[in-house]
């Protein structure tokens, strides 16, 4: 060891660009640091880290890590945004020592414990209100009470199942509770991912400084709740409030990770007083329902009348016990910050002695002493809502930042109403490094650990979500601009051994289906094939016409007919309006392929399709992710930026070959089970409505050489045909390849014969022998278009079978995707699901 510059201890291995990283490192004035011990030296496993590091390529690092965060997809939104935004990952995780965590541990599972006492109390006999434990107005006042759960006995035996605390360490060095939250809490999941990318980044310092694993912890939480369900093999949802909500991405990945059924309120029914899932063979029961939809939205009829994300009768399926739901409605009742001030208290009714984990400071201003307290110090507290967030922010009210007539308001509503307002503590956050523009520098940050009710008692996740704000004066932090999450490392004395998931017992039930599909991912799945074929559908009319624009100079009567034929097509999809196809070719194409604002071109329709895969994002491959991401990259192009036909046609040239890779991976890698098959029946669908529209335009029967040439490269028929036909392009020919051909992978026929095939094997809802309606379309029209012959098919024909089709899509959605609850009642169900 030697010193560096400012002090600080360099251990002899670590090279001069570290050392220079952190040199001038500077705690902030009287704020814990988790970097710098109380001698001011720099913590031992901190100068581990760093020392692994400097052996390695740390930007490289970084860029894996964050690369895998991008692949993966990991996203959030925040407030009313449509669009998301891509994971902040740091650079380097939060560590934390063993001895350290124990005590965190322990703190957590007697919160756990305590809270799980007192929504028992305070749902049931209220000891805690008639012995004066707790004023009726901090049980009646939280708006998190939910009256109709009094006296209901929660099904499982417990209220919560998932209990998680943000958490911050003090000026003395320990550990206090910010907030405690039960409600939907969420960063697990986040966790999980930051992690993984971790993990990549520094693959030996993660493996040398025994790391604890998230697996196991996560393993327990899903036994625990499999463990609550009336049956061996349970159907478990995590039910989100849609792909808008502000952490849909973490949602659907543990959906993924855990082998959960992804559900929205509309996939959920109350039925026979059951939970039903709606799925394409008629509704199955639920038994588990992981809610990450907030309490007063999940019962339309005796909560929140106006919601829209949760199921109607829900409350009289839990009075009844026929369904788990984690955590329970009514647990959100302990995130009151009002509850902060009586914890204490709380703790000695219940006999758990004195709290090893204490939150911090709180005085609840409906009691006058508090009250007084609190406005005597408005200056060096800070105000917050007892039962709910003041204002629009989430961030408490400082006195001091005040001017005089806000202070005075303030003060006339707490004299007014102070059972709506808390004092706390003025805390400055804890401080861990982070790695910016090559210095290590001091961020603020927040610590939220989870704990997991199993049958074995509370279970802690070693590790959690740590978020750090780029503000050094920072009192709270939630995801925004400038905030950045950390992995969390909780270091164990001894090596760990790796975990999964994976079941360690060698006699497993084996199956190969994954049971059945709900009816809204096989609509999410049908549309985006749908939206996929319209993207290639639109790419390959691009890369045509770019091609044959090149030749446009020599080209005259037929030939440039046909290429005004190809270019009108553009404005008939929806591709370009009129007026820009009429300014010049070149500008129609290029807004053809990357217009955000023209539903029909091959951008919008990727756009589209990425839309309906992130609601599905759990059943979909990582690589497929990648893929789409890369695919919509290529069509994110400037029109006033591409110079000539040529370019462009390398644009669409190099879509269509991530468009083939995705297609690949969907024929090579998706499971033949019920998802696949809508998928492949979207796009089987849209490719013979878009061949039949193709044969309209440029098979009729006064087709010339050029159209039925035109068409041939439309539907990658060309090598086909010359190795047939030893003759030019003729139209009965062109016109049966198309159309008729059951051999040819693009023909409308062939088409047809896959969606027969599809239908034979999905459910159907009765055993009575009699098709459904989609079945009867299809075989009615394979009938239609196995007995006819290219010279008796006209125009209005080709019409006639495009009109079918569209047809039998819409009957394919008024079948299996989300209906009324009567009309999905299963009578002896059978087929794949």
């Amino acid at each position: 060891m030697n010193r560096a510059a400012g002090g600080m201890i360099k251990p002899a291995s670590m090279d001069d660009e570290w050392a220079a990283a952190y040199a001038d490192y500077t705690p902030l004035p009287g704020i814990p640091d988790e970097f710098v011990g109380l001698d001011g030296k720099p913590k031992a496993h901190w100068l581990t880290l760093l020392n692994s590091l400097a052996e390695s390529d740390m930007a490289r690092s970084i860029a894996v890590a964050q690369r895998h965060i991008r692949d993966l997809g990991v996203s959030y939104r925040v407030g009313d945004e449509a669009k998301e935004r891509s994971w902040p990952l740091t650079g380097l995780p939060l560590l934390i020592e063993e001895s350290d965590w124990n005590q965190i541990s322990a703190g957590i599972v007697q919160r756990a414990e305590l809270f799980e006492a007192m929504l028992g109390d305070v749902y049931g006999p209220g000891r805690l209100v008639t012995e004066g434990v707790l004023p009726a107005a901090v049980v009646a006042g939280n708006k998190e009470f939910i009256r109709p759960m009094v006296n209901v006995t929660p099904p499982g035996g417990r209220w919560m199942h998932l209990y998680a605390a943000d958490i911050g360490r003090g000026p003395d060095g320990q550990w206090w509770v910010l907030n405690d939250r039960a409600q939907a809490p969420s960063g697990a999941g986040y966790a999980l991912e930051n992690r993984l990318a971790m993990s990549r980044a520094y693959p030996s310092a993660y493996s040398d400084m025994n790391v604890q694993r998230l697996a196991p912890f996560f393993r327990e939480f899903r036994n625990g709740l499999a463990s609550l369900a009336p049956r061996e093999q349970p159907r478990i949802c995590l039910m989100t409030p849609g792909p808008y909500s502000s952490t849909y991405s973490e949602q659907s990945y543990l959906a993924r990770y855990l082998g959960f059924l992804l559900v929205e309120g509309d996939d959920l029914v109350v039925h026979d007083g059951n939970v039903h899932i709606r799925t394409i063979a008629g509704l199955k029961r639920a038994d588990v329902i992981w809610r990450r939809v907030d309490a007063d939205w999940v019962d339309p009829i005796e909560l929140n009348g106006e919601s829209r994300l949760g199921i109607p009768r829900l409350l009289s399926t839990i009075r009844e016990g026929s369904v788990v739901v984690a955590n329970m409605p009514g647990s959100g009742f302990i995130e009151s910050r009002a509850l902060m001030s009586f914890m204490p208290r709380v703790a000695r009714h219940f006999g758990g002695g004195a709290l090893a984990l204490p939150n911090i400071a709180t005085w609840w201003c409906g009691h006058q002493s508090a009250r007084e307290k609190v406005l005597d110090n408005l200056d060096t507290m800070a105000l917050a809502g007892a039962f709910d967030d003041l204002g629009s922010g989430k961030q408490p009210i400082v006195g001091s930042d005040l001017d005089a007539a806000a202070k005075a308001r303030l003060r006339e509503q707490i004299a007014a109403r102070g059972m709506d307002y808390v004092g706390q503590e003025l805390v400055r956050l804890s401080t861990a490094p982070v790695f910016e523009n090559g210095k290590l520098v001091p961020r603020p940050f927040v610590l939220r650990v989870f704990a997991a009710a199993t049958p074995d008692g509370w279970h802690v996740m070693p590790g959690g979500f740590c978020l750090m704000s780029d503000k050094p004066d920072a009192r709270a932090v939630s995801m925004g601009d400038g905030v950045q999450s950390a992995d969390v490392w909780v270091m164990s004395n001894k090596p760990v051994a790796t975990e999964t998931l994976l079941p360690s017992q060698e006699s497993v039930n084996i199956r190969r289906m994954l049971g059945n599909l709900p009816s809204r991912a096989a609509d999410n799945l049908f549309w985006f094939g749908r939206y996929l074929e319209r993207a290639e559908a639109m790419l390959r009319i691009l890369r045509c016409l770019c091609a044959r624009s090149v030749e446009l100079d020599s080209m005259r009567g037929d030939a440039a007919n046909s290429l005004k034929a190809l270019s009108n097509i553009l404005v008939a999809w929806g591709a370009v309006p009129a007026d820009v196809l009429e300014k010049g070719r070149l500008g129609a194409i290029a807004h053809a392929l990357g217009s955000e604002e023209n539903y029909g071109s091959a951008f919008a329709n990727v756009r589209m399709a990425y839309g309906a895969a992130s609601v599905i994002r759990e059943r979909l491959s990582i690589d497929s992710f990648k893929l789409l991401g890369k695919l919509e990259a290529q069509l994110r192009i400037d029109a006033d930026e591409i110079a000539n036909e040529a370019e462009a046609f390398e644009i669409a040239d190099r879509a269509l070959v991530t468009l083939s890779a995705i297609s690949g991976l969907a024929q090579e890698n998706v499971n033949r089970v019920a998802g696949w098959r809508f998928l492949d029946i979207g796009r089987r669908v849209e490719r013979a409505i878009n061949t039949c529209r193709y044969v309209r335009s440029f098979a009729g029967d006064a087709a010339t050489a050029n159209d039925l040439d035109i068409l041939l490269d439309l539907i990658d028929s060309q090598i086909t045909y010359r190795s047939r036909y030893l003759i030019g392009v003729a139209l009965m020919p062109v016109r049966d390849m198309a159309l008729l051909d059951p051999f040819n992978p693009r023909s409308v026929a062939f088409q047809i014969g896959q969606l027969r095939a599809h239908l034979d094997t999905l459910p159907t809802l009765n055993d009575d022998g009699i098709p459904e309606e989609p079945k009867r379309f299809i075989e009615m029209f394979a009938g239609e278009i196995g007995s006819a012959a290219a010279q008796d098919i006209e125009p209005t024909s080709v019409l006639a079978f495009e009109q079918t089709l569209m047809r039998f899509a819409d009957a394919v959605a008024s079948r299996y995707f989300l209906q009324r609850p009567e009309g999905l009642k299963a009578k002896g169900a059978s087929g794949l699901a």
